[in-house]
């Protein structure tokens, strides 16, 4: 059903995954975590150069962050605090959710929100599992997050692909426990029949952009907001080079980034972005 005429236009999620080139999923089994402290960091400039492209264009964000960073780049989470973004967990350092205990979950949970907490002074109500790793392995995952009094999660790509998702999902917002107000907020996907479509990230950075726009005009038409990722790195085409990794890692990891940050600004001019707090808020009380 069409937005009835004169209603307001849909509030989208716009979210960023703070994380360094290095720590990413493509590179997991390339890169050993010991050797990160030793790599070329990244993460403080990219991440600046973010925050001024949301100050350019009035954007309001959700960060996303690794405990790792926030705990070497505390500076960087006050900036990002004081920009008026909101700060959300991405764990401790990128471990996906489905290669953990439900206790090694609570304590990646609290060791991340402590650092991030710590260095923003806001309090963090929203996370997102490294890779989309929240899916049909981890049933524990949900009941953890509502236990640790996290009001949204947006973990969860409600499609088949080969590294992650979790194809039943419903496409938005949904409730996973019934004695709990914790929320659902999938990644966004275009439908097309029986097939769905990723939209963010490498997806966003490699695909023409009316995919995401066809992807947030279905969302606008069913009355929900969007929800759309991107990670610093994305924006740094003058990044290291890991030839170590596989073929396929290379590609996804490398390719158009420097096509991204133009890509970035005329999608920010397209649509009414916010926070995921405020989506989240919204959402919710759809579900009430």
């Amino acid at each position: 059903m069409p937005p009835e005429p004169g209603a307001a236009r849909p509030l989208h999620g716009m979210s960023v995954d703070v994380e360094e080139w290095f720590q990413v999923g493509a590179f997991e089994r390339t890169i050993d975590k010991a050797d990160w402290d030793r790599l070329d960091s990244r993460v403080e400039a990219n991440t600046d150069a973010v925050l001024s492209l949301f100050a350019e264009t009035g954007t309001r964000a959700t960060f996303f962050t690794l405990g790792w960073v926030a705990h070497r780049h505390p500076g960087l989470i006050r900036r990002i605090v004081a920009a008026g973004h909101e700060m959300a967990s991405h764990g401790w350092d990128h471990q996906r959710v489905f290669t953990m205990t439900a206790d090694q979950f609570r304590a990646d949970l609290l060791r991340a929100r402590t650092a991030i907490e710590d260095a923003g002074g806001q309090a963090v109500t929203g996370y997102r599992a490294p890779s989309f790793s929240i899916d049909t392995r981890t049933p524990w995952a949900h009941p953890v997050l509502a236990e640790a009094g996290y009001r949204y999660s947006s973990s969860v790509a409600p499609l088949r692909h080969d590294h992650y998702g979790w194809a039943a999902s419903p496409r938005y917002a949904w409730r996973p426990l019934a004695d709990a107000d914790l929320i659902e907020l999938p990644v966004t996907v275009a439908q097309f029949g029986q097939r769905r479509l990723a939209t963010g990230g490498g997806f966003f950075r490699m695909l023409p952009a009316k995919l995401t726009d066809i992807a947030i005009g279905q969302v606008e038409r069913d009355r929900h907001g969007a929800m759309f990722y991107f990670h610093p790195w994305e924006i740094d085409p003058g990044q290291p080079r890991v030839t170590a990794a596989p073929l396929r890692s290379r590609i996804r990891h490398y390719s158009r980034l420097g096509a991204m940050e133009g890509k970035l600004r005329a999608l920010l001019g397209r649509h009414d972005w916010g926070r995921v707090d405020q989506v989240a808020a919204r959402e919710a009380a759809q579900l009430a």
